[in-house]
């Protein structure tokens, strides 16, 4: 499978991003996806993920109540709704697609995502 984020640009303090991801390649509507983010000198670290049929969500402590995740199985497209957003949001953002198929929980293991999209940077200014 083949993941193209797009969204990523430069926003001021408080301001509002919305990441896109699009897939191909695989019968995509049948995975869990998740997005993950890595700031500049730090690892990989899981922002929130969604379930194949859109029933479960999960999210990183520190973006729950500002991130929500929803994804469009006709359009094979997921997409990241980011508000409030502070400078500490400063990373590239990932999409990434999972291993199994119809697993109801999103994983928050890097691990268990076997397909990654290419990163798009997302800055927040002060």
């Amino acid at each position: 499978v083949q993941l193209q984020a797009s969204g990523g640009g430069l926003v001021q303090s408080g301001g509002s991003l919305i990441l896109s991801c699009a897939a191909s390649g695989r019968a995509f509507s049948w995975y869990a996806t998740g997005w993950f983010r890595q700031a500049p000198g730090k690892g990989r670290e899981f922002v929130g993920g969604i379930s194949w049929n859109s029933k479960r969500t999960n999210y990183a402590d520190s973006v729950k109540g500002r991130f929500t995740i929803s994804r469009d199985n006709a359009k094979n497209t997921v997409f990241l709704q980011m508000n409030s957003l502070k400078p500490e949001d400063t990373a590239v953002y990932y999409c990434a697609v999972g291993g199994q198929a119809l697993v109801a929980v999103p994983s928050m293991a890097y691990n268990e995502y076997n397909y990654w999209g290419q990163g798009t940077l997302v800055t927040v200014s002060s």
